[in-house]
């Protein structure tokens, strides 16, 4: 049964197209322009009442009936729930997932998503305040991920939807002015997810 995506091609919708390659799930992308207010459409609101992307309907949920579900990061646990990949079996193993997964979508997403909204404004004076408090926040929160990847390979133990949740952000780090040779940890731990060959098919998916 082929999981439906509804997204445009942003961070968060990344962070499925990911997941959903590296658990091999079968699903087909429903675009949602939300440059063109898509996002706003009665027929996607039931989907996801926050008019926010992305939202999936799985035809196959629990119990082998239709489920949708909005949020990027309830998603990820459903996902992680439904295969049984991604997400540890034992709740102290889980604990960390649950951190850093919360850890980007409190911070590291809204953070450097005001980074975007600010460069893309006009006035001078309104983009010079705004990116020099955020970006510096950014940056604060590039150093925390960096700290938390020394010695280890993934954020939370074993690869997790926390890793995908995470990548998803760090996949704009041009964006956010950030380089990451700054922080060379967390520029091992991007180069070696973006090696993989399901990321890489999530990263190239088209979304829009």
């Amino acid at each position: 049964m082929t999981i439906e995506l509804y997204t445009w091609n942003t961070p968060n919708g990344r962070k499925i197209s990911v997941a959903l390659e590296e658990m091999g799930l079968p699903y087909k992308v429903v675009p949602v322009n939300i440059t063109k207010g898509e996002q706003m459409d009665p027929r996607f609101l039931e989907l996801s009442p926050n008019n926010k992307i992305p939202a999936i309907l799985d035809p196959e949920g629990p119990d082998g009936k239709p489920v949708s579900i909005f949020e990027s990061g309830a998603i990820l646990l459903y996902l992680g729930e439904k295969t049984g990949k991604f997400l540890p079996k034992s709740l102290g193993a889980r604990i960390p997932v649950y951190e850093w997964l919360m850890w980007q979508m409190g911070g590291f997403g809204p953070i450097p998503g005001q980074v975007h909204h600010f460069i893309a404004l006009e006035n001078e004076q309104d983009r010079a305040y705004g990116l020099k408090r955020f970006m510096a926040e950014t940056r604060r929160l590039y150093g925390v991920l960096d700290r938390r990847l020394e010695g280890r390979d993934f954020v939370a133990g074993d690869l997790s939807v926390a890793d995908f949740a995470i990548l998803g952000w760090a996949w704009r780090h041009p964006r956010h002015k950030v380089d990451l040779a700054d922080f060379p940890n967390v520029k091992r731990w991007y180069d070696a997810l973006m090696a993989r060959p399901a990321v890489r098919r999530g990263m190239e998916a088209k979304l829009d």
